[in-house]
């Protein structure tokens, strides 16, 4: 691939065009906002010029509900040899497409599993999509040379494919991102009339669920939109659930004792089956999951601290897997959670309470 036209310029098409432009792409970028594009070329994605004729492979990466109509635009001036999108939805725009009457043998669509609460050009960055999932949706009939192309820009992007049929993606992504991010706002929306006094108490637990809340309202509405029945079906299964655990917390105020054991049992049902239901999640690298041990060091809210401590864990020769940060309340201090292989936490604790860091039991 020489040459590339992102069409649409926010998150996603300029992380695009700024990871082709690293591999020496000639990247064209176009936005019905021509400040974007421009913006977008400032940061180096490439050049809001027109394309002097036809490039290897048009990239549309507008809102799912502009999806169509803007890759029936590209396709029949023949913008290009081949032509995909980045929508996070794959079975509607490919209908609407086809009714149209758009020859679609020069298109595929695709979807990076990567993303940000932030949107927009200024957000972008070209190891975005670096060892995520990219989901490939071919059709029956398809070219070959388009696959090619589209496997050519997951690997130019670091990315990791994934081939699936496209109904089957849109109902895997209403389980693992569409109704999570409907289920964090709900939550979220609990604290916007809450006490004051309670919404002081927020700890990790509730900022890790609300996390996903803070995304662009209209950009969501766009996405839910477009795949709104799988969305209903997962939620109503979660509502089923939700309904059921009610019924048993209620149980268990009953001063009966038998309602109160019927109650617990409902209760544990649900904690056990998530249980089961998070050991599935991928771990490291895609990897099945694997169990670490939490070394929990007191840090402060001061400059060099966070350096200071990964210098000292470099010290122990031992690899942090993950890092969480939890903040104290009223305190210019917290806890940063290192998490380590089990046998490694010993020899961590170890070290840093040496060079004088205070380990949380």
């Amino acid at each position: 691939m020489r040459t590339a036209l992102v069409v649409g310029t926010g998150l996603i098409g300029t992380s695009v065009a700024l990871a082709l432009r690293g591999r020496g792409v000639q990247v064209y970028l176009a936005d019905h906002d021509p400040d974007q594009a421009e913006t977008a070329a400032a940061l180096g994605a490439g050049t809001a010029a027109e394309p002097p004729g036809p490039v290897d492979l048009a990239v549309v990466a507008v809102p799912p509900a502009h999806v169509a109509p803007a890759l029936a635009a590209v396709i029949r001036r023949g913008a290009a040899r081949a032509y995909l999108d980045v929508a996070s939805v794959k079975g509607g725009p490919r209908r609407e497409l086809e009714a149209m009457g758009c020859d679609l043998t020069a298109y595929l669509g695709t979807h990076p599993m990567a993303g940000k609460e932030r949107s927009g050009p200024l957000a972008a960055t070209a190891d975005l999509f670096e060892g995520r999932p990219w989901v490939l949706t071919p059709a029956e009939g398809g070219d070959t040379e388009v696959l090619n192309l589209a496997l050519e820009l997951v690997a130019l992007c670091r990315a990791v494919p994934v081939v699936m049929e496209a109904e089957a993606h849109d109902r895997a992504v209403a389980l693992v991102s569409h109704t999570p991010q409907l289920v964090s706002s709900l939550v979220a929306a609990r604290l916007q009339d809450a006490d004051e006094t309670a919404v002081r108490l927020c700890g990790q637990g509730i900022r890790d669920v609300t996390r996903i809340a803070g995304s662009a309202p209209r950009m969501w509405m766009d996405i839910l939109a477009a795949n709104p029945g799988p969305v209903a079906d997962v939620l109503g299964a979660v509502s089923a659930d939700l309904e059921q655990t009610v019924r048993a917390l209620r149980a268990l105020q009953a001063a009966d004792e038998d309602k109160r054991a019927e109650g617990a049992r409902g209760v544990e049902d649900v904690l056990v089956r998530g249980n089961a239901g998070r050991e599935r999640v991928p771990g490291k690298h895609g990897a099945a999951p694997a169990a670490y041990e939490i070394v929990a060091v007191h840090i402060g809210d001061q400059p060099g601290e966070l350096a200071r401590i990964f210098s000292d864990a470099g010290r122990a020769a031992v690899n942090i897997e993950d890092v969480r940060i939890e903040h104290a309340t009223g305190q210019q201090a917290g806890f940063i959670q290192l998490m380590v292989e089990p046998q490694a936490a010993p020899i961590l604790t170890a070290e840093l309470r040496e060079r004088g860091w205070s380990i949380r039991q």
